[in-house]
C-alpha cells in the first residue's frame, strides 16, 4: 500500500509544515516531523499563517498593555475548578496542571471527584485516557453515585489509540467545541508521549508534548490536568513526576503530588495526602500547611469503599490530629437521631441520612461504637439511649 509522503519526506497526515493552516484550534503538529524553532510558533504553539492574515491578528512580540497592573485593576487568576470539602478551589481555568503519584495512590479518583464537582455545578468534562478503558473510568463515576444521565450529558470519554493526526485533531476539536468543558483530564502522560514517538525523559520532547496537547486545550479556556507517575525511589523524589524536569517547569497552574497513607480497596477506607509541588499563580499554598520537601499539605483524599458499586469520596482540608477527650457530640446526636428514626442502618445509609461532612459523620459513628451506644456490626443498631445532655 502506497503511503502519501510530503516534500519534506514525512507522512502528509502528520507533517506540521503540510498541515492546512487553521485546520483546528487544537494542535497543528504532527509527530514524525522535527520540531520547528520556537520563533516559528505563534502564542498558541502553532505555525503562523501566511501573510494574507488579517491585520488584527494577535502579535505576541509587541509590548503588552500593562495598564490594569499599574492602575490596580488587575485580578490574579483564582482556582475555581474543583473544590475541597470546605469549598476551596483546586484548579485554574485556562492553565495546565499535573497530579502525580505512585500506582494506586488515588490520582485518578482525585480527578474523577473533581469531575463530579464540575458536573454537579452544571459544567462539562472531557477525559482523554491513554491508560484505562471506558468501563474502568465511567464505572468509577457510577460507583461515586453520579447519575448515568449526568455522565451521558456532561462527560466525554476519549480513548486515543493512534497519534494525533489531522482527523484526530478535528475529532478532538469537535468534542471540545460541543462540550465547552471547564475541566479536561489527560490520563497517562508517559503513555501519551510514547504513543507520539516522544521520549518522557527528554526535556525537549516534554516541551513538544506540552505544546501539542495541554497548551492548545488550555488556550480554549478549561483547566487542564495531566496525570503522571512518580519515580519508584521515594528518596529524592520531591516534587517531580517520572521523566523530564520540564514536565514541572512547563506548568502555569499547579502541580499536586499524592502520597498514600492508607491503602484503597473494596471494603476499606483509604487515604492519600495531597501536596502542592508547584503553584505558579500562588493562590493555593495559603490554604495548606507547610510540609516536607518544600511542599505544602493541601488536602487529604479519602475513599470509603463500602461496596464495589458504592464509594464515598472526600477531598478534605488538612487537619492536625488533636489529643484529649473531644467528641463530635452534635454529629453523634444526629447519628443517634437517624437510627431512632429509620432503625438499623449501614454506614452508607447513615452518611446519606445525616447532614454534615461524611468524614466527620464516620468519626461520630466510631465514637458511638467505642462508647457502647451503637453496635459495631452492620447494619448499625442503637444499643442504649444516648445522653441528650451531651449534645452541645
Amino acid at each position: 500500500m502506497k503511503t502519501d509522503t510530503c516534500e519534506h519526506g514525512y507522512s502528509v497526515a502528520v507533517c506540521i509544515r503540510c498541515t492546512p493552516p487553521g485546520s483546528s484550534d487544537v494542535l497543528s503538529y504532527g509527530t514524525d516531523h522535527p520540531d520547528p524553532p520556537e520563533w516559528q510558533l505563534d502564542p498558541n504553539g502553532q505555525l503562523p499563517k501566511d501573510s494574507s492574515e488579517p491585520a488584527d491578528k494577535v502579535r505576541s512580540w509587541r509590548p503588552q498593555d500593562i495598564s490594569s497592573v499599574l492602575d490596580g485593576t488587575y485580578e490574579p487568576p483564582q482556582a475555581t475548578v474543583g473544590a475541597r470539602s470546605d469549598g476551596i478551589g483546586m484548579f485554574y481555568r485556562s492553565r495546565k496542571h499535573t497530579v502525580s503519584s505512585e500506582s494506586e495512590g488515588g490520582k485518578t479518583w482525585l480527578l474523577l471527584a473533581t469531575s463530579i464537582t464540575e458536573i454537579e455545578r452544571g459544567n462539562s468534562v472531557v477525559y482523554l485516557d491513554f491508560e484505562d478503558e471506558a468501563g474502568g473510568v465511567v464505572g468509577r463515576l457510577m460507583s461515586m453515585q453520579l447519575p448515568a444521565q449526568s455522565i451521558r450529558d456532561r462527560f466525554a470519554y476519549v480513548r486515543p489509540e493512534q497519534p494525533l493526526d489531522v482527523v484526530g485533531r478535528s475529532d478532538l476539536a469537535q468534542a471540545l467545541g460541543d462540550m465547552h468543558p471547564t475541566f479536561v483530564v489527560i490520563d497517562g502522560v508517559t503513555e501519551a508521549m510514547v504513543l507520539h514517538g516522544l521520549d518522557p525523559l527528554s526535556n525537549k520532547d516534554a516541551a513538544t508534548f506540552g505544546r501539542m496537547l495541554p497548551t492548545g486545550i488550555a488556550n480554549m479556556g478549561p483547566a487542564v490536568c495531566s496525570l503522571d507517575h512518580v519515580t519508584k525511589a521515594a528518596e529524592g523524589r520531591g516534587r517531580y513526576s517520572l521523566g523530564a524536569v520540564h514536565k514541572l517547569n512547563g506548568l502555569d497552574g499547579a502541580a499536586y503530588v499524592l502520597e498514600n497513607r492508607t491503602p484503597f480497596g473494596i471494603g476499606l477506607t483509604g487515604r492519600s495526602t495531597v501536596k502542592i509541588g508547584k503553584d505558579r499563580p500562588g493562590q493555593l499554598r495559603r490554604h495548606g500547611k507547610p510540609s516536607s520537601g518544600g511542599m505544602h499539605w493541601f488536602a487529604d483524599l479519602v475513599l470509603d469503599s463500602q461496596h464495589e458499586s458504592f464509594v464515598l469520596a472526600d477531598i478534605e482540608p488538612p487537619t492536625e490530629k488533636t489529643t484529649g477527650d473531644f467528641r463530635p457530640t452534635v454529629l453523634m446526636g444526629r447519628v443517634v437521631e437517624a437510627l431512632n428514626t429509620h432503625g438499623p442502618l449501614s454506614q452508607r445509609r447513615i452518611c446519606a441520612a445525616v447532614r454534615g461532612n461524611a468524614k466527620s459523620i464516620r468519626e461520630a459513628l466510631d465514637f458511638l461504637i467505642l462508647d457502647g451506644f451503637v453496635s459495631e456490626s452492620t447494619p448499625h443498631t442503637l444499643l442504649k439511649t444516648y445522653e441528650s445532655g451531651s449534645e452541645k
